[in-house]
Formats: C-alpha cells, sequence, structure tokens
C-alpha cells in the first residue's frame, strides 16, 4: 500500500498561480501524476511524469500553463499552475502507477490515489 499525501491547494484568482505537491515513502521510481475532478464532471487527466523522469505528459486543457515535476528526493512530486482560469476548479488528485506506464493519461494505469485537494479559481 502506498500512501500519498497531498498538499498545496486553496483559492487563486483567474490569472494567478498555486502549486500542488504529493509525497509518498514508498520508492523513487513510481510514476506519479495529477488528474482533476469538477462537479458533475469525469475525472481529468491534468498531467504526469513516468518513472525516473524520462517522459512528461500534460492533457490539453493545461498544456503550456502547468508543470509537473519532481523534488530531489525523488518521491514527491510538484504541479505548478500558472495562469490559473476559473474552469481549473475542480479537486485535484494525486496517482501512483509502476515504473513504466504506456499510457500516461490513462486513469487505468495508476493504482493508488490520493484523497484528493481543492483548488477554486475566482474570476
Amino acid at each position: 500500500q502506498v500512501q500519498l499525501e497531498e498538499s498545496g491547494g486553496g483559492l487563486a484568482q483567474a490569472g494567478g498561480s498555486l502549486r500542488l505537491s504529493c509525497a509518498q515513502r514508498t520508492s523513487d521510481i513510481y510514476t506519479m501524476g495529477w488528474f482533476r475532478q469538477a462537479p458533475g464532471k469525469d475525472r481529468e487527466f491534468v498531467a504526469a511524469l513516468r518513472g525516473r523522469g524520462d517522459r512528461r505528459v500534460y492533457g490539453a486543457s493545461v498544456k503550456g500553463r502547468f508543470t509537473i515535476n519532481r523534488y530531489s528526493d525523488k518521491r514527491t512530486v510538484y504541479l505548478r499552475m500558472d495562469s490559473l482560469k476559473p474552469e481549473d476548479t475542480a479537486v485535484y488528485y494525486c496517482a501512483v502507477g509502476p515504473f513504466y506506464v504506456s499510457e500516461l493519461s490513462d486513469i487505468r494505469s495508476y493504482d493508488y490515489w490520493g484523497q484528493g485537494t481543492q483548488v477554486t479559481v475566482s474570476s
């Protein structure tokens, strides 16, 4: 069982920035990613970083505005969210998968999930 600790959600104005973090203590080679879910909508892929960081993928709606990266301990990832829009409002979930994931945007690629952190962007 992999325990995930998310932090950093909150309230921001449109055009502003927030940073989310997700920490796990199990392995430094997991694939780690972020998904989000707005009320009444399906869970949506946001960004992911595979294994030791050889590949990053972003969802179309956040590409160019969000950045995913690992801290030096390799077991914590952060999601830097810039140029926020009201439509970015959602609960953001951290997810962990195996070292090699062929389809990073597929929710089924991930085995463990965080409890979610709320991000609210006001216009």
